[in-house]
């Protein structure tokens, strides 16, 4: 059977036990952290890859750990790889040829990354970019490109899926975006 990768979210209330997590999680599993810092409001991300597996261990190591300071654990299973660049800040644009943009604005970060898995998957879209959590409040924010009528398609599931669980801040489509727009989402 293939091995299907997979990240594993966890936010935490406190710092201090963020990094007692982080240090734990990263001793005792076979997993590969991709982010793991202090968030707005006082608060810790971590985020880490792995397969299927060391994942589920990890999160059950991170809630033990955690404890009181956990907020929320998350798996996001089979995950496209089109979404680690953006989560990572190592993607890149050609400013001239953008047909189109939408943004989504979420209430967690699992949410914003979920949201962006389900869009990519959908249509042929580019992820821009994934913010999670720090300047804007510990909500997430996605950035796609791509045509109208991709764009478009790819959206349902992720809007979908942030309406069921109440995660939804917002989204917007915005066609031939203005190149200053575009630089400020770089």
């Amino acid at each position: 059977m293939e091995n299907k990768i997979s990240i594993g979210v966890i936010e935490l209330g406190s710092i201090y036990k963020g990094f007692e997590v982080q240090d734990v999680i990263l001793k005792s599993n076979r997993i590969k952290k991709l982010v793991a810092r202090t968030i707005c409001s006082g608060k810790y991300l971590i985020i880490v890859q792995g397969e299927i597996a060391d994942i589920e261990s990890c999160l059950e190591t991170a809630n033990d750990i955690g404890g009181f300071a956990i907020i929320a654990t998350t798996m996001i299973s089979n995950i496209d790889p089109k979404i680690f660049p953006a989560l990572t800040g190592a993607t890149s644009l050609d400013i001239p040829d953008v047909p189109g943009l939408v943004l989504i604005e979420t209430f967690s970060v699992a949410a914003a990354i979920k949201a962006a898995d389900f869009a990519v998957k959908q249509a042929d879209i580019e992820v821009l970019r994934i913010h999670i959590a720090m300047a804007v409040g510990g909500k997430g924010f996605v950035v796609l490109t791509g045509n109208e009528d991709a764009l478009k398609s790819a959206v349902q599931p992720a809007i979908a899926y942030l309406k069921e669980e109440g995660l939804m801040t917002g989204y917007t489509l915005i066609t031939n975006p203005h190149k200053d727009v575009l630089r400020d989402l770089m």
